[in-house]
């Protein structure tokens, strides 16, 4: 069984699932997942969710069967051209498709209960990608049961995987997807926490409290050590390099993402990257990476 330390046992067969809308940005997804499937020998689930409109188009003309029935070929069309996309980059893996009378957030929610991970665009045409426009993409990480991987930016096969890691115990599912996708890979993985400099304002001044910078970075580099140790010793083919900086926590990550294949990031934690799903590094990191983000709940 596929599982974390203490992540949700998932089937070693469970799919890797890819919302799709007709849009360029759901067939670069469902490439990128369909080499995922071929790394992890799993099979591709492309899904479609739709909502017949129940007004807005003439009635006298078109009854709303017929709207239906167009929605619904419209949905097969996408689906086909997905599918052949995914076949063409990876001939092996086994593809199914289903298109379903549901909103989109609702429909990827549910296949997430019994995917590896639900994989998405970073812009679309309908209700599935458009999703990661605003707050709704938020809402999706925070609800699906399984990964959720924003494909958008780009990757070149031999560059790390980056992951960023706040020292609690709450990261340490992020770690290990991160581990396990370098090993796949055969990447090295790059780990990294940051430090902000805390400020006090008040209405006539702003000044730094009095931090022991030094002492803040030692302990930081002694708590991402153990951390990851126990991941180190068992994917001990992974190179690892960690990184401890002063900065903020999107800043950071994009900065090292727009040099790596995959950008892992946990959705609850404290320090560096507090909250993160909850307000503006989520949205930068989900708007403005440079390559594929994975988050991991």
């Amino acid at each position: 069984m596929n599982q974390t330390r203490r992540g949700h046992v998932k089937a070693p067969n469970a799919p890797v699932v890819v919302g799709i809308d007709g849009s360029a940005s759901a067939l670069a997804a469902t490439s990128w997942a369909a080499a995922e499937c071929t790394r992890h020998h799993v099979p591709l689930r492309l899904v479609h969710g739709f909502m017949p409109p129940t007004t807005n188009y003439p009635e006298m003309l078109i009854s709303g069967d017929e709207v239906r029935r167009a929605i619904e070929d419209q949905a097969r069309e996408w689906l086909t051209e997905a599918a052949a996309a995914a076949r063409s980059t990876a001939p092996e893996v086994e593809v199914a498709t289903a298109a379903v009378c549901c909103g989109g957030a609702g429909l990827l929610v549910e296949e997430s209960k019994r995917a590896r991970l639900v994989v998405v665009g970073s812009r679309g045409l309908g209700a599935v990608t458009g999703l990661l426009v605003g707050s709704t993409a938020v809402s999706l990480a925070a609800h699906v049961r399984s990964p959720l991987v924003v494909v958008r930016g780009t990757t070149t096969p031999d560059s790390p995987v980056v992951v960023g890691v706040d020292g609690s115990p709450a990261s340490e599912t992020a770690v290990a997807f991160a581990f396990e996708a370098a090993s796949a890979r055969g990447a090295a993985l790059v780990a990294v926490m940051t430090s902000q400099d805390f400020t006090v304002d008040s209405a006539y001044n702003v000044s730094r409290i009095a931090i022991d910078w030094a002492q803040v970075e030692e302990d930081e580099r002694r708590a991402l050590a153990q951390r990851l140790a126990g991941w180190q010793e068992k994917y001990p083919d992974v190179e690892v390099r960690r990184v401890v900086l002063r900065d903020r926590p999107a800043r950071a990550l994009m900065r090292y993402g727009a040099e790596a294949q995959l950008l892992v990031v946990g959705s609850h934690g404290h320090g560096g990257f507090a909250g993160m799903l909850l307000g503006s590094t989520s949205q930068a990191l989900v708007r403005h990476a440079p390559c594929p983000l994975a988050i991991v709940r």
